[in-house]
């Protein structure tokens, strides 16, 4: 009767509360009070990983607050992994025993089992021999099954509590998408969102470039360890995969990943998962993680149902942004006008300031163009500006950014270009222009051009541009049909 009443309470407790923590407390509790065990350690099945990881304890100390045990491994492993009562009276003479602790002299492990599957051991060590009699190793058996099904009702309690704040994520996300038309904060927004329904250290944005992919954004812990904005290779890593077969890459220990290519410092696991939109990819969404096999599979399919939603978000931005860029576009030669390179000059040397690189600005002006005008017609005129502008935009990189300053006049913004790469760039196009034959000229049409390099003739946009119109200015006193840096530079290298 005795032991029936202590059952009957065992499990009145333990079935009482649906939250995790409370219960791995009460069959703590239970233990000591009803059993009278002192060192008592309730370890959890880790999912997809076979091992068991201390989730509770007391009387141990800080001895076993960071311990694992694999699967076959000691007591504890053997008892999960034999489904059955491991006793070990004299852990002395029995070679499965682990020391955790110093002054154990007799251990039970008693495997916690539901519908056949452990999900974890209650395991209890005393420090005199032979302590657990028979009828404690009954009552510590009988006491295991009320305790699995506790165990299993918290975790699926669990389960529907976090099924139900990723539908918070993804109501929250949805509404991002109707009302955020901004890229960047769009972007911003969803890697918080995302960090804080899914419990992750860390969330990031990649999007595909012409050149590339770039990371746009992230929010969390971790240390980063590639610059925002800056190009990676497509077809590398997590990413490469995921973009390949258009299907998520979990790496449960990114030590065991021989493609692997760190965007934080601290990754230990990472999701990665394809931004997919009406059958186009657009990049990748990466979740880090400092602790290795935190992914949980029943995850991934939110996280998947969340990243289509944002890759719809993401291209309706990406419509917007080219609605907008519309404004930015010149209506005589289809490339950007001065309102875009006020915007751009601003950027790129923002960006230069804060990677420490080379950019340039390139000022051109179309020679004698009010005598072309005069002489051929103003359509004429219009379609040597045309051209013009196509000959720039094919002969410069995808980076590059061409701009109608205004009238005849061009310019020209180059990240990542050297004063000496400036200079052969703007010559390359002023002989290109040179021979070009433009339909309807009889004779050649040349171009003057002044070049100016952030840090060395200037660190501002106003002290650029002024650079680069005085090295136009002298190109046209010195005969035009040639390219010029700022006379004062030019003066400063005669001296040396």
């Amino acid at each position: 009767m005795q032991k029936a009443a202590i059952l009957y309470e065992a499990s009145q407790a333990v079935l009482s509360t649906f939250d995790l923590d409370e219960v791995l407390r009460q069959i703590l509790v239970i233990a000591r009070d009803y059993l009278h065990l002192q060192n008592v350690a309730i370890l959890l099945m880790e999912e997809n990983k076979q091992e068991l990881v201390v989730k509770s304890q007391i009387g141990y100390g800080n001895e076993v607050g960071f311990v694992r045990i694999p699967l076959g491994t000691g007591l504890i492993g053997t008892a999960a992994q034999q489904k059955r009562t491991i006793y070990a009276p004299d852990v002395s003479k029995n070679p499965k025993y682990l020391p955790v602790c110093p002054l154990t002299k007799s251990e039970i492990a008693v495997p916690l089992t539901l519908r056949g599957q452990v999900v974890g051991v209650l395991d209890c060590q005393s420090e005199q021999i032979d302590y657990f009699d028979p009828e404690t190793v009954d009552l510590l058996t009988l006491f295991s099954t009320q305790a699995s099904i506790a165990l299993q009702n918290a975790r699926l309690y669990s389960l529907e509590r976090r099924r139900a704040e990723q539908l918070q994520a993804i109501n929250s996300i949805a509404q991002q998408m109707t009302v955020v038309l901004d890229l960047n904060d769009l972007l911003s927004n969803v890697c918080s969102v995302i960090r804080k329904s899914f419990g992750v250290d860390h969330v990031s944005i990649l999007l595909k470039e012409d050149d590339g992919i770039v990371l746009k954004a992230h929010e969390g812990v971790l240390t980063p360890r590639v610059h925002q904005d800056l190009p990676l290779p497509r077809a590398a890593g997590a990413w490469g995969r995921a973009l390949l077969t258009e299907k998520s890459v979990v790496e449960p220990d990114v030590r065991a990943a021989s493609d692997y290519i760190p965007l934080f410092a601290e990754t230990r696991a990472r999701m990665c998962v394809p931004l997919l939109s009406f059958g186009r990819s657009l990049g990748v969404l990466f979740l880090d993680s400092k602790v290795p096999n935190v992914f949980h599979p029943a995850d991934h399919q939110t996280l998947e149902s969340v990243a289509d939603m944002c890759a719809t978000a993401i291209q309706n931005t990406q419509h917007v942004e080219r609605v907008r860029q519309l404004a930015y576009i010149d209506g005589l030669t289809g490339i950007f006008n001065r309102r875009f390179f006020e915007l751009r000059i601003n950027e790129e040397i923002e960006r230069s300031k804060r990677f420490n690189s080379p950019m340039a600005v390139v000022m051109i002006d179309i020679d004698h163009f009010k005598r072309l005008n005069d002489e051929f017609g103003h359509l004429l005129g219009d379609e040597v500006l045309r051209q013009a502008s196509s000959i720039f935009s094919q002969h410069l990189r995808k980076i590059d950014v061409v701009c109608r300053y205004g009238g005849e006049e061009f310019a020209l913004v180059l990240p990542q270009t050297s004063a000496e790469q400036t200079l052969r760039v703007a010559e390359k196009l002023r002989q290109t222009v040179e021979t070009w034959q433009f339909p309807g000229v009889p004779r050649s049409v040349t171009m003057s051009a002044g070049v100016a390099t952030f840090g060395i003739h200037g660190n501002s946009r106003d002290e650029l541009v002024k650079a680069a119109d005085a090295g136009l200015y002298a190109a046209k006193q010195g005969g035009r049909n040639r390219v010029c840096v700022p006379p004062a530079l030019r003066a400063e290298a005669a001296k040396a």
